[in-house]
């Protein structure tokens, strides 16, 4: 099975870029069409956060297999930090003027999510989807 997958986030076709790396690698893990939907969603949603609140970041992309097949997807900045956390999970909560579902909606979608930030530091969002 292939390595992990470094998409460098600094300007907004890296998103693009991204989305499809994630896509292609949970096609290839044969994950539905639907749920390559998703994981792409979620991927966007991180890669545009890493942009507007840190500027450049990253975004990794592993396959897992641990007696299930999956999608690691790892988005890490070393931007301002989360100062609040739980708020920033709720819906409607925004700081940049958005909508504010995107750290909400992709904790959503995604089986596992993982959000880890230290203001003055950076962010890393660590989530997984399973193959059914």
């Amino acid at each position: 099975m292939a390595t992990e997958t470094r998409v460098a986030i600094s300007q907004s076709g890296d998103v693009v870029t991204a989305r499809q790396q994630g896509r292609a690698l949970a096609a290839r893990l044969g994950f539905s069409s639907t749920d390559q939907t998703l994981i792409a969603t979620a991927i966007s949603e991180m890669a545009r956060n890493i942009l507007l609140y840190a500027k450049t970041g990253e975004i990794v992309l592993r396959p897992e297999q641990n007696g299930k097949r999956g999608i690691t997807v790892i988005a890490h900045d070393a931007g301002p930090g989360i100062p609040d956390m739980a708020r920033a999970l709720q819906n409607g909560y925004s700081t940049s003027g958005s909508l504010g579902v995107g750290l909400p909606g992709t904790k959503r979608i995604m089986d596992e999510f993982e959000l880890v930030s230290e203001v003055g530091k950076g962010t890393t969002v660590t989530m997984r989807k399973w193959k059914q």
